[in-house]
């Protein structure tokens, strides 16, 4: 798989991110009792398919998938070095750290810093290529952020910083503090979901360097083989019309819908799609979009139908 410059620094990437976040399990629902020999295996499937920039947050899976990621890497001597690996942090889960506490994010320097060092134990490396905020935290104080990234820097920890889900004014704000510049952004962006496009996301991405990862691209699976929208919802129509689409013109490059979708992604400059499955199959199939090359008229008509109406 094509790999690309990450942001304006020296990390390389491939052209696709894996994301780990179902490493774990799925959320909300008890992993089963393989869920690390499923989990292993993807990710060793994931880097057979090329990809080497692998995604993860020491929330997913309650710090499971760091876990079986590192598992992955122990399993796989010299692995480590061949791979860009990214971690997100920030959010607290409720009765984090006594019971009364709730659910909310957290930029405190001591925070980010404690979140760094059980990133790193439960994966067992020494550092990070990539540390992401997980979800902009209103009480952030951007001096304080700042003097959190410089010591993790400083110590080796980690080597580059970005952001998720943050509004450009966010990024401004924190950018402004920094002695160096954001590498990545993670927002969500699919044929579902484009606001990226239109409220400066992707504009400051191009201006600034940064490089945008994309989230749930296929919509929690509804741009593939998911359940589509339900049936008498404003979005049904818009949404079948979609898909039958995408079918029609995947069948003219050869791969299914779903990685047709992605491709439509790639068409856009920079962005790096994070494909999540953990079945090897579907990674393989996914993998097939990093090939494609989507013209700009297939990419309006597809555009076109995701908005349900022409461009004005």
């Amino acid at each position: 798989m094509k790999q690309i410059r990450i942001g304006s620094t020296s990390l390389m990437g491939s052209r696709l991110a894996y994301g780990c976040w179902r490493l774990g399990g799925s959320e909300g629902e008890v992993p089963p009792p393989d869920v690390a020999v499923t989990g292993v295996r993807a990710v060793r499937e994931a880097v057979d398919a090329g990809f080497t920039l692998f995604d993860l947050a020491d929330i997913y899976g309650g710090g499971d998938s760091e876990r079986i990621f590192g598992r992955a890497l122990a399993d796989s001597p010299g692995l480590r070095s061949q791979l860009c690996v990214a971690s997100k942090c920030g959010i607290r889960k409720p009765g984090d750290p006594s019971p009364t506490s709730p659910y909310r994010y957290d930029f405190s320097a001591e925070y980010i810093v404690s979140s760094v060092e059980g990133s790193l134990k439960r994966m067992g490396i020494d550092h990070l290529d990539i540390l992401m905020l997980h979800r902009p935290d209103v009480l952030m104080n951007p001096a304080e952020v700042a003097g959190a990234f410089v010591q993790l820097r400083d110590a080796g920890k980690v080597r580059e910083f970005g952001v998720s889900n943050f509004r450009p004014s966010q990024v401004e704000a924190l950018q402004k503090a920094l002695p160096l510049p954001l590498a990545v952004h993670q927002v969500e962006i699919s044929l579902h979901q484009h606001s990226a496009l239109g409220d400066g996301t992707l504009d400051q991405c191009l201006a600034s360097g940064m490089t945008p990862m994309a989230w749930s691209p296929l919509d929690k699976g509804r741009l593939g083989d998911g359940e589509p929208a339900p049936a008498g919802s404003a979005e049904a129509a818009t949404r079948a019309q979609l898909r039958a689409l995408l079918d029609s013109l995947a069948a003219g490059y050869g791969v299914s819908r779903s990685a047709l979708a992605i491709a439509w992604l790639l068409a856009l400059p920079g962005v790096m799609p994070v494909i999540g499955t953990t079945r090897p199959a579907r990674i393989r199939e996914l993998a097939k979009a990093a090939d494609l090359s989507v013209d700009r008229e297939t990419w309006y008509r597809l555009f076109e139908a995701a908005r349900g109406s022409r461009l004005p």
